[in-house]
């Protein structure tokens, strides 16, 4: 009895160990499914990560848009002008088979005049010089199904600190993919200026739209324009005048103005200029809000003028246009940077880009000098950190240049515009391109000798990519490369993305095309472009380039030399002072102030250039 009383104990013991085993089995079972599952979908995600990193360099997969959203937005932009001009000769062995949903596509006429089907990838290919430093993307999901994140190195997306990391990517995809599709630039930004941009954001967060401090500021403001008040805060309302290459000149201009007096920059953006940009500040906007009371007033009663300036008003009107009078300019003075130090609003109106009148004044020039110790990147680096394409502009920009240049061996940028149409004959222009880069060797010389069908399979490739309001000039250069072969033995491929015919102002449609071949003008490896164009400017600015500048034409003429290689990456200030502060005449402002030297597309302009010394003159 005792013997089976200690048997049923055991048993019972038994029972309850089984009762605990099973218990345990039953909880830890679908715990040991659901790690097992999350180590497999761990390991499957990083084994398609290095999937994709290691086909990064032939395409970026995924990137589409969807339905009725970002494709069909832009598609509507882009409209027939926004076809190649023609592909030109087609390299062998990379015949295109690509897809665009956004830019139409039509048949590309190849050497021996059959016709191939053309559409688009984003980023497909893997010639080396496509695009700097994809191969080493990695592609990892995204918030947004259209746009993948870009995983790459800090450093590079962030432009080695010029730019601040937080933003929404899905955003603003430009602005973790730019940096891909150009070179690395040599221009590094300064610890100071990286210092002096975060001091900035950080004003404009605390000050900017949408805030307390800029509501009680703009109240106050408004309640005592002709009397003075101090405010928490200073603002600076950028106005725009022209086309869209005066106004981005004139924005970067006016932003480093804002930094050097610690105003929050406030740009009037109509509808012509929604969807071009991103948002430059983190957490906040730099658009001046249509409700604002100062909407309206581009010409308020209190302007800038000589004697006349005062500190007893709230709100001081600056024009800093382009003029022909000889009207004094008295903006870049000590004695008006005193006077105007304090009012807290400022409302300017410029279509110039008057960073060098900033360096007549001793204190601005000390300061901007520690910013930018080499004096002619200021637009690089200011332009680099402003001027993002929107989401919209990015898909036109991103397809285009795959689908047309990013294959090439060298790209070749030729910007050409007309000033006076009704006198100046297109011939003339054409003659005037050709002399400059057939003699420059930039295109080469066509061998009337030789048939494109005997000429070999391995030939470099050129594309060249016009941009002008006029077709003419596209299809002149590809008819003269259509049938003929060079004489170094290259393939050259023109592409003109659109021709309007006529500038329009106050055009969205307008704008995102302009501001498309202005930032493909960028990407390009030679440029060239005409004097005093602005449009060539901003080109030249964000892409690290010295252009060859093609001499203004204003009749049937010609002229010696076509072109001319520029100094400087800094755009021209066409308006400078004519005269010192003190009122005496400003003759030579190369004896006056060595960091300017007088511009080669228009001497009457002055541009920065690299120099250790200024002199000053009061």
């Amino acid at each position: 009895m005792e013997i089976f009383q200690a048997k049923v104990d055991n048993t019972r013991i038994s029972s309850n160990r089984y009762t605990t085993f099973f218990v345990v089995l039953f909880i830890s079972f679908p715990v040991a499914v659901i790690v097992s599952s999350m180590y497999r979908n761990s390991s499957f995600f990083v084994f398609e990560g290095f999937f994709q990193a290691r086909e990064a360099g032939k395409s970026f997969q995924n990137i589409t848009t969807t339905g009725s959203q970002l494709g069909e937005r832009v598609h509507n932009i882009s409209d027939d002008n926004l076809r190649p001009v023609g592909e030109g000769k087609v390299k062998r062995g990379t015949a295109p088979n690509v897809t665009s949903e956004l830019l139409t596509s039509e048949p590309n006429v190849t050497t021996n005049g059959t016709v191939q089907n053309v559409t688009h990838h984003i980023l497909e290919g893997n010639n080396n010089n496509s695009v700097s430093g994809l191969k080493n993307a990695s592609l990892t999901g995204s918030t947004n199904e259209s746009f993948p994140r870009v995983s790459l190195d800090n450093k590079e997306e962030l432009l080695g600190g010029l730019l601040t990391g937080g933003f929404d990517e899905a955003s603003c995809i430009s602005r973790v993919q730019s940096h891909l599709f150009r070179k690395v630039s040599p221009h590094k930004a300064s610890p100071f200026l990286i210092s002096k941009l975060r001091n900035y954001e950080e004003i404009h967060r605390r000050c900017g739209p949408n805030t307390r401090a800029y509501d009680g500021s703009m109240r106050k403001i408004a309640r005592s324009k002709d009397n003075g008040t101090a405010t928490m805060c200073k603002y600076l309302i950028w106005t725009p005048v022209n086309g869209l290459g005066n106004q981005m000149i004139s924005i970067v201009a006016t932003f480093l103005y804002a930094i050097l007096t610690d105003r929050v920059l406030l740009v009037k953006f109509g509808e012509d200029k929604h969807d071009l940009f991103c948002e430059p500040f983190l957490n906040s906007t730099w658009i001046l809000p249509q409700k604002s009371p100062f909407w309206k007033e581009n010409h308020i009663q209190t302007q800038l003028q000589k004697d006349k300036v005062n500190n007893s008003t709230s709100v001081l009107f600056i024009n800093l246009q382009y003029t022909h009078s000889s009207h004094e300019k008295i903006f870049h003075c000590d004695q008006t940077q005193d006077l105007i130090r304090n009012i807290p609003l400022l409302i300017l109106m410029s279509d110039q880009y008057f960073v060098p009148s900033l360096f007549m004044n001793q204190l601005f020039n000390m300061e901007i000098s520690k910013m930018f110790p080499e004096k002619d990147t200021i637009f690089h680096h200011l332009g680099r950190y402003l001027f993002h394409p929107s989401n919209e502009a990015w898909e036109l920009i991103s397809r285009y240049y795959q689908a047309h240049l990013a294959k090439a061996d060298e790209r070749i940028g030729i910007q050409i515009r007309v000033f006076n149409a009704i006198s100046t004959p297109k011939q003339a222009i054409m003659d005037l391109v050709l002399s400059c880069t057939l003699n420059h060797k930039i295109l080469p010389k066509v061998d009337l000798q030789t048939s494109m069908s005997s000429v070999g399979k391995n030939e470099t490739v050129k594309a060249v990519l016009v941009a002008s309001l006029y077709k003419e000039f596209g299809d002149n250069l590809r008819r003269m490369y259509e049938k003929k072969a060079t004489a170094s033995g290259e393939f050259i491929e023109v592409y003109q993305p659109s021709h309007e015919g006529k500038q329009m102002f106050n055009d969205k449609k307008h704008n995102v095309k302009a501001w498309m071949e202005m930032y493909l003008l960028s990407l390009c490896d030679v440029l060239v472009t005409t004097s005093l164009s602005t449009f060539g400017y901003v080109a030249q600015g964000l892409g690290n380039l010295k252009p060859w500048f093609l001499y203004r034409l204003v009749k049937n003429e010609t002229h010696f030399p076509p072109c001319e290689q520029d100094f400087s990456l800094e755009p021209c200030y066409h308006d400078p002072p004519k005269h010192y502060c003190d009122g005496k005449p400003l003759k030579d402002f190369v004896s006056s102030f060595s960091s300017l030297k007088k511009c080669k597309d228009f001497s009457f302009g002055v541009k920065l250039v690299n120099d250790t010394t200024t002199f000053f003159h009061k």
